[in-house]
């Protein structure tokens, strides 16, 4: 079903073409802080907090904004901690999707961020720089399953993070692509 468009040996090139996105509000002005300082803090947590699962949210897609915000802070907590700490893939992913304003590429995101080296972004760059011509008009678990373990493979044979995967992926993507859809959001 996927298949790299480059090299795999050219993924920490591609990761450094990369340009850090920006979610310009709150403290956290980058993806560093992120990285750096949200990420951790859910990990050890187990859920994201109401600014916290905004911010990711917003650094994703501003469309979904005020669908996002009208989360209440307690489903925001109950959904994440509960997405945090199933083994169950298919209710890791579909919990997040109840909340509004989380669609898959979404919720991949808050997967992405709440748990270490474990999950990539689905987002249209990505998937076209595995082989996929044209993004899918409706996410299904089967392709998040299937991309989820695909890439999960990708990363360890070419012995980078997920991260870093996730950034070559998308630079790849914005480089070379022609015409960049419009992502299912």
């Amino acid at each position: 079903m996927f298949e790299l468009r480059f090299k795999k040996e050219e993924i920490p090139y591609w990761a450094d073409q990369y340009v850090v996105g920006s979610i310009k509000k709150g403290e956290f002005e980058s993806e560093t802080g992120i990285i750096e300082e949200i990420a951790p803090r859910v990990q050890a947590r187990g859920y994201y907090t109401r600014e916290e699962f905004e911010d990711l949210c917003r650094w994703k897609t501003k469309r979904t904004r005020s669908q996002v915000q009208s989360n209440p802070a307690d489903t925001i907590e109950e959904c994440t901690r509960m997405a945090l700490s199933t083994p169950d893939e298919r209710l890791r992913i579909g919990v997040l999707t109840l909340l509004n304003g989380v669609s898959w590429p979404t919720a991949s995101v808050l997967l992405h961020f709440g748990f270490n080296n474990l999950y990539p972004i689905l987002d249209f760059r990505a998937l076209w720089s595995l082989g996929l011509e044209k993004t899918p008009s409706q996410y299904k678990f089967d392709l998040w399953d299937a991309y989820t373990h695909y890439c999960r493979h990708l990363a360890a044979e070419a012995n980078v993070s997920m991260r870093t995967l996730d950034r070559a992926l998308w630079a790849y993507s914005q480089k070379e692509q022609k015409a960049a859809p419009k992502e299912n959001q």
